[in-house]
């Protein structure tokens, strides 16, 4: 099946410490990010991270359901990689955080995904996707960065 991949960027005006405070919290993201329904921790690692997750993804058409595992290169990278069965084959994804200077940070998100026994929907499993992958989560990013520092 097609793998279904897109990645989008943007430049944040906040250091990169805050924006990798955000990032980091993967089990807030349903707070900032659209199409993110619900995060629930199943593990964390050493650190409290949260290492292991069940997350459930709003697709428009179909929920998304989907056990990951996250693993952390603050403050620069965070992974992400679907754990056995779930709603799709596959899925991997990414945030990567790089310092621009004058307290800026480039934020470039990445999303890779083969739809499996979604076959028929891959279509519109990549049209509901695509806008969120492409477009949309470093400016969401920006957004959130803004919203708790005004808070």
């Amino acid at each position: 099946m097609t793998l279904l991949e897109g990645t989008s960027e943007g430049d944040v005006e906040a250091p990169i410490e805050r924006c990798w405070e955000i990032v980091e919290a993967i089990d807030r993201a349903p707070e900032w990010q659209q199409g993110m329904e619900s995060v629930q921790v199943v593990e964390r690692d050493e650190q409290g991270r949260p290492s292991v997750c069940e997350i459930v993804v709003d697709a428009k058409f179909t929920k998304l359901r989907l056990r990951v595992t996250v693993t952390y290169d603050p403050p620069h990278r965070l992974s992400f990689a679907q754990l056995g069965s779930g709603s799709v084959e596959r899925l991997e994804g990414s945030w990567e955080l790089s310092e621009l200077g004058s307290g800026r940070t480039h934020a470039r998100y990445s999303l890779a995904l083969d739809p499996g026994k979604v076959g028929l929907m891959a279509r519109p499993l990549e049209r509901a996707l695509r806008p969120v992958v492409v477009g949309q989560r470093p400016k969401e990013l920006a957004t959130e960065v803004k919203r708790r520092a005004a808070g």
